[in-house]
């Protein structure tokens, strides 16, 4: 568990990040147009970046892919579900009317549209978290093709 400290921690400060720009989105009447979610992306991608740079730092040479790649999905998935779950809550009790300003933005059928909207939301912080985490492990992975001779 205390090698999951910090990914946790980060993925908790990476989801009150994503928090606070969905509301400065909501702010503005942003909220709805799904294309500023784009910047959700780079939000949960430097938390993990920086999760996984600090956890290099802390080990050294000890340092190993599978460690890496354990912290970055932790941060991700940790970052996801906390903000999934604020976004139920936004959606259900604070702005009940969300949905329905969203649904006749991109979706006439509104039976399904809430668990949809919800699952997407899951799904696509969970992809990024893996794809992320598996693009920036090439950054701090160590190369066993350079030996010194």
């Amino acid at each position: 568990m205390k090698n999951l400290t910090l990914p946790i921690r980060f993925g908790i400060v990476t989801s009150a990040v994503l928090i606070a720009y969905f509301l400065i989105l909501s702010l503005l009447g942003k909220h709805t147009n799904i294309f500023f979610s784009l910047f959700n992306g780079i939000i949960t991608g430097f938390g993990i970046y920086e999760t996984l740079k600090i956890v290099k730092l802390r080990e050294g040479a000890s340092f190993s892919y599978g460690n890496g790649f354990k912290a970055g999905i932790t941060t991700g998935v940790v970052a996801t579900a906390l903000f999934t779950i604020f976004f139920a809550l936004y959606t259900t009790e604070l702005n009940s009317s969300f949905l329905e300003e969203l649904s006749q933005v991109w979706s006439k059928d509104y039976s399904n549209f809430k668990g949809i909207v919800f699952f997407t939301v899951a799904i696509m912080g969970v992809a990024t978290s893996v794809i992320l985490t598996l693009t920036f492990m090439q950054l701090f992975k160590t190369s066993n093709n350079l030996k010194n001779n």
